[in-house]
């Protein structure tokens, strides 16, 4: 993919708008629907969605970096990624409690998010 994404920005194609509710929007991974977002952090470095997936992946909550959203539609309340489930599945395990005010956490979500947008792997 292009390296002219920052993994941790939301793209300025994908139709979201600062300080917007994202909370309870359906995500859709490229292969299908993976949950609904339980928080969104608009910290000025690192924004990122954290999903609920529900049944899914039996329970858990994922961290996806806003730079994986390639589109927000508001009238049917989705966003959209551009990873597949298996992509997500296979990502770092999300600990809300270790995460927790934790800014070096996001590192392994960069080290594994990123070389799929031409960063480096951590």
């Amino acid at each position: 993919m292009s390296s002219d994404v920052n993994i941790w920005e939301f793209r300025s194609t994908s139709g979201y708008v600062t300080g917007s509710d994202l909370v309870d929007f359906r995500v859709e991974a490229v292969d299908g629907h993976i949950g609904r977002i339980d928080k969104l952090s608009e910290q000025a470095a690192d924004r990122y969605l954290v999903v609920d997936t529900g049944p899914w992946i039996f329970g858990k909550h994922v961290l996806l970096p806003a730079g994986t959203v390639i589109q927000v539609d508001f009238e049917e309340r989705k966003a959209y990624v551009d990873r597949t489930k298996d992509e997500i599945r296979n990502g770092p395990e999300f600990d809300r409690h270790e995460h927790d005010g934790d800014t070096d956490y996001l590192e392994k979500y960069a080290g594994y998010y990123g070389p799929f947008y031409g960063g480096p792997a951590i």
